[in-house]
This record gives C-alpha cells, structure tokens and sequence, in this order.
C-alpha cells in the first residue's frame, strides 16, 4: 500500500505523529505538506493529494486539518475520492468496510494523537467487504459519471 499524506498548518502536529504510525506499520508513504505553522489554506494540500490517489498514483490518503471538515470537504471534489472524516475507530473501520473510502480525513482540534494513531490504524488494516456494498458504491459512481449528474 502507498499513501499520500497532507495538512494544512491546524494539522501539522497530527500529521507528523501519523507519519510516525505509518513508519511502524511499514507503510509506503510521501508527505504533501505543509510544513509551516503560518496559516494556509487547505484546499492547496487537499486537491493535490486527492488528485494522486484518484489517478491511482497512491492506494490511499490521509488529510489533517484543524477539524478535518475542510479537507475532507476539498477532497470529496474531487472525481472518483470517497474521503471519509472520522474521529472515532468504529467509523473509521466502517467507512473501509463498506464505503471503500479513499481518502481519511481528522481535525487536530478535535482529537488527541493517541486515538488519531488508533483510527487511522483502523482505516490503514480494514479492507472494503464489497457484496451489497459494492452495489451502493456503483450507484454513487454511476451518479458521479453521468453528465447530468442523475
């Protein structure tokens, strides 16, 4: 698995304990930014990212944010990213098992690193079940590719 990793400056903390948790797991990973703590602005590291991993340049994403909202927001534009934010484990592994989610997305803010590191430990080892969720992700993309969007 390969993943691309990015924050605004309201996540740069948690990102880098993330990192951290991916090096442990053994988990291919590149880093996106940002690497101040001057306010930027979320979109700029967001849409890269969820570009990547809609290419299929990286299996999945992690996004960090104050709130994790923005970025998951950003994300989710994006043509083929199914970003799922999570600040609880029983969502996390449930957005993998039957949303396929692409892309986690958690706030700094919002959560403390102990439990960040475990969700997205969750998200990271949990594989999609596909069976009758595979039907509803095919109806959201067929939606996503019909040019008037119904």
């Amino acid at each position: 698995m390969k993943v691309a990793i990015a924050s605004d400056h309201g996540g740069l903390n948690l990102r880098e304990e993330i990192k951290h948790l991916l090096d442990e797991l053994e988990i291919e990973y590149d880093d996106f930014g940002c690497e101040c703590s001057t306010s930027v602005d979320y979109p700029d590291y967001a849409l890269p990212v969820a570009k990547k991993v809609a290419d299929g340049k990286y299996d999945r994403g992690i996004l960090i944010c104050g709130t994790g909202i923005g970025m998951s927001i950003a994300a989710n534009k994006v043509h083929g990213i199914r970003c799922a934010l999570c600040h609880d484990v029983f969502s996390a592994k449930a957005t993998r098992e039957h949303n396929n989610s692409n892309i986690l997305a958690m706030g700094e803010r919002v959560i403390g690193p102990g439990l960040a590191r475990e969700i997205a430990k969750a998200w990271l080892t949990t594989e999609f079940l596909g069976g009758r969720h595979e039907n509803r992700i095919n109806k959201i993309s067929v939606y996503e590719n019909s040019p008037s969007g119904e």
